[in-house]
């Protein structure tokens, strides 16, 4: 008679090959259903002419030969590409920066660490409508330009400078997040190489390059990684201070955004915004691949 225990032992290995599926059941429904299907829908809708309430047919690279002729496109993919190289540097050594300032536990430096931190929790559409009243023509901004006599600037209306607004909006509400990315690292930094620099007579600047900057470059890399696929699918900010239009004439527009206008609404064109979208998904794969390059050679 086979005791208790080697029973027991027999039932749970038949339970064994089902229980993590069991487990792992919720997690793969969520990720098949809003990431998987879409990405998949979304690879065989660019090859089609579907439109919002039409099925489509097949047409083959039809989209994608259209798109070398939209002037629309080149000008989403030059505010993308330029977006990317306005924010990605600041938000790789800005946020570091401020972790270094509020490094060091002194009394109420938690609290400016909560206030940097702030508008990483805030919507960005909150975010982006008060730097819209700020901004505006006749917002606090430009109401303190008058004041000193200056002419009020076209933050909202002129084509350059509602790209580097949405930028600056970007950058500002990024800072916590990549702040606390550094602190981490920054916590493994050992103290002692500190100190033998200092001893050496390396100044601030010099412990700065030598010391930080080699310590936490696969953090830099990261932070780069992030940032550059999250600057090139940029959508709010610049949604929110150029308009559904895209600033003037559409210049202002991204890829993104021209997903959106695209392939919404009743007459949306579905696969052409596909087309777009697969385009997007490429290239950031491909600035990925970059940092992780430029970062491997850098090693080597």
């Amino acid at each position: 008679m086979a005791s208790p225990t080697a029973s027991g032992t027999r039932r749970v290995r038949r339970q064994l090959p089902t229980s993590p599926w069991l487990f792992a059941a919720p997690g793969l429904l969520i990720t098949g259903a809003f990431i998987l299907y879409p990405f998949v829908s979304t690879l065989v809708n660019a090859f089609t002419d579907r439109r919002t309430l039409v099925p489509g047919e097949f047409v083959g690279l039809a989209n994608f030969r259209e798109l070398l002729h939209d002037d629309m496109f080149w000008t989403g993919l030059r505010n993308s590409t330029l977006y990317v190289l306005g924010v990605v540097p600041a938000l790789v050594l800005l946020p570091l920066l401020l972790a270094l300032l509020v490094q060091k536990n002194i009394p109420g430096i938690t609290f400016f660490r909560s206030a940097f931190y702030t508008p990483v929790v805030a919507s960005i559409v909150v975010v982006g409508l008060i730097w819209v009243w700020l901004l505006d023509e006749r917002g606090l901004v430009n109401s303190l330009l008058e004041t000193v006599g200056a002419s009020p600037v076209g933050f909202l209306s002129d084509q350059w400078l509602i790209l580097l607004s949405a930028m600056a909006v970007t950058v500002w509400k990024g800072l916590g997040y990549y702040m606390i990315i550094y602190l981490a690292a920054l916590a493994n930094v050992p103290r002692e190489l500190h100190e033998a620099a200092a001893v050496d007579g390396a100044g601030a600047l010099r412990r700065f390059l030598t010391v930080t900057v080699p310590a936490v470059r696969s953090t830099m890399v990261l932070v780069a990684a992030l940032s550059s696929v999250a600057a090139f699918k940029v959508f709010s900010e610049v949604y929110l201070m150029a308009g559904p239009s895209g600033g003037p004439a559409g210049e202002d527009t991204t890829l993104v955004m021209l997903v959106q206008r695209t392939g919404t609404g009743l007459t949306g064109r579905v696969g052409y915004a596909s087309a777009i979208s697969v385009v997007v998904f490429v290239v950031t794969v491909a600035l990925m691949l970059l940092v992780l390059r430029a970062d491997r050679k850098e090693e080597s």
